[in-house]
């Protein structure tokens, strides 16, 4: 795991070295509509919550660029047939997206996510349940970005949990996001 992170590192800066002329920086916001998959899911529903962060473009071609991004991400899911029972999960996300260009605006993203858990709350009892929870969780996004030359941008992401989040054995259980964003490259 650790050379794995080490050498998309390694990569990031040597592509951020190789290209720093056409580095566009930003920010993004939007809402997260989060649960989770797998084992005694059934009865669980899905919360709405909130992304917010950094963001950097690095484009390789015309065509082609590397989204490195930093997030907050609320994820989590509800308990029961009452959506204000839920399980609030806050993760610090890092995705690497690459985006392919359809079109001068349109771009298909895929890419990584490592996140890691900053808390865990049971909304209902107010208590702290993030010892239940991994401290890592990745996963794979897929979606689609639509971006305008004053540096507005707009994206949709879905992203696929691949590791189970539960501590307990006896249940594996993923994350499962879709994501709507708004965000804005300043240079």
């Amino acid at each position: 795991m650790k050379k794995v992170l080490l050498v998309t590192l390694l990569t990031v800066l040597s592509i951020v070295n190789a290209n720093a002329q056409d580095i566009e920086f930003g920010v993004k916001a939007g809402l997260n509509f989060a649960s989770i998959n797998g084992d005694n899911t059934k009865d669980l529903g899905t919360v709405t919550s909130f992304n917010f962060g950094l963001m950097a473009e690095i484009p390789f071609t015309e065509k082609f660029s590397i989204q490195p991004e930093l997030l907050f991400s609320g994820h989590g899911f509800s308990t029961g047939s009452d959506t204000n029972d839920f399980v609030a999960l806050n993760y610090l996300n890092i995705p690497l997206m690459g985006k392919y260009y359809v079109t001068k605006r349109l771009s298909f993203e895929a890419g990584p996510q490592v996140g890691f858990l900053l808390s865990a709350t049971d909304d209902n009892t107010k208590a702290d349940v993030k010892n239940a929870y991994k401290d890592l969780d990745f996963g794979v996004n897929l979606g689609l970005g639509y971006k305008l030359d004053n540096g507005l941008n707009f994206s949709a992401r879905y992203n696929v949990g691949l590791s189970d989040i539960n501590e307990v054995k006896t249940d594996k259980n993923r994350n499962g996001v879709f994501q709507v964003s708004v965000g804005y490259f300043f240079f």
